[in-house]
């Protein structure tokens, strides 16, 4: 995430000064917008740890991909919802073991695929 994160900042400096940007200089300039977005909270609304698991999950791992940056908030509540009332065993697993276990990871990476094409058609 941090990479990720670093990349962008010096790459969006470097965009300045350039109109001619190849595909994955673009790539990791909207991979970033979306970093910058899921590190963004509310006041007074902390995400739990579990919830910024999978957030983090999703971005590191391209399922934001399609997401319109202005859409990530709506996207995050939305997710958060879904995965704590139809698949609670995700996060209260992540939450007890305080780690990610591979069936796990399974199980969140066939959700956040099949999320993302539902929440897509209803924007």
């Amino acid at each position: 995430l941090k990479l990720d994160y670093s990349q962008y900042r010096e790459l969006q400096a470097f965009s300045q000064f350039g109109s001619d940007l190849d595909k994955d200089t673009k790539d990791r300039l909207a991979k970033g917008e979306r970093i910058v977005e899921v590190l963004k909270q509310s006041q007074n609304s902390p995400i739990t740890v579990e919830n910024q698991v999978v957030i983090i999950y999703a971005v590191i791992n391209n399922f934001l991909v399609d997401i319109p940056v202005d859409k990530i908030r709506e996207y995050e509540k939305q997710l958060f919802e879904h995965i704590n009332s139809t698949y609670p065993e995700i996060t209260s697993s992540i939450k007890s073991e305080k780690i990610l276990t591979e069936d796990n990871e399974k199980k969140l990476r066939e959700v956040l695929q099949d999320f993302a094409k539902e929440f897509l058609t209803t924007i």
